[in-house]
């Protein structure tokens, strides 16, 4: 069984029924004591790191997460959820994150660019996965797939090996990573039609 954090900052049901999509049962967990009995854990979210850490902390899930990726079993960050893994965000000040990444989330910040054209923030839309190795995730899928994100930050891993895919919005940046277990996307696969169902299949097949 899948199961999918609820923490109040995201679409739970889009990536619930995204996982069903794709042939997998899912569900949605309210119970901290709950995470250590599903096969595969998922954290979503849109929002920001220093409310999202505030409420996983409030509802008691920050060490049922850091459990759950020491056991191993496989773990999927999408969106918020990528950026929660990481030490330190610069959102709104200087804000721990789970620390799970080491590395920081940081702004789009375009203005020592010299643009052809000015570029929105937050990046919404569809855009593309640059890859060079074999990721779990990514079988079956090639290189130049579109994707769709909405976010205004990004992560920066401080080792480069975790990056899994890049994507190009002015700068490229890390829209993907993997480390043993543990899988993270900046972009939503639940809202990225096949090709994002395609991940979520080869997720629920690890």
């Amino acid at each position: 069984m899948i199961g999918i954090i609820d923490y109040e900052m995201g679409n739970l049901r889009s990536v619930q029924k995204g996982f069903e999509r794709a042939g997998f049962p899912a569900t949605i967990l309210t119970d901290p004591g709950a995470v250590g009995g599903v096969d595969k854990l998922v954290l979503p979210g849109v929002g920001a790191v220093k409310d999202a850490m505030a409420t996983l902390r409030d509802r008691g899930f920050i060490e049922p997460i850091r459990d759950f990726v020491a056991s191993g079993k496989p773990f999927l960050g999408i969106c918020l959820g990528l950026q929660l893994l990481f030490d330190v965000s610069y959102e709104d000040g200087e804000h721990a994150g789970l620390g799970l990444i080491p590395g920081r989330v940081v702004p789009f910040d375009f203005s020592a660019l010299n643009l052809p054209e000015k570029l929105k923030i937050p990046h919404m839309g569809w855009n593309q996965l640059a890859w060079d190795r074999d990721v779990p995730m990514l079988r079956g899928l090639t290189p130049g797939c579109w994707v769709y994100f909405v976010h205004s930050y990004y992560v920066v891993p401080r080792d480069d090996s975790v990056t899994a895919t890049r994507t190009t919005y002015g700068v490229e940046f890390t829209s993907m990573i993997w480390k043993d277990n543990v899988f993270a996307t900046q972009f939503h696969p639940e809202k990225s039609q096949a090709t994002g169902l395609k991940m979520l299949e080869n997720f629920g097949r690890l």
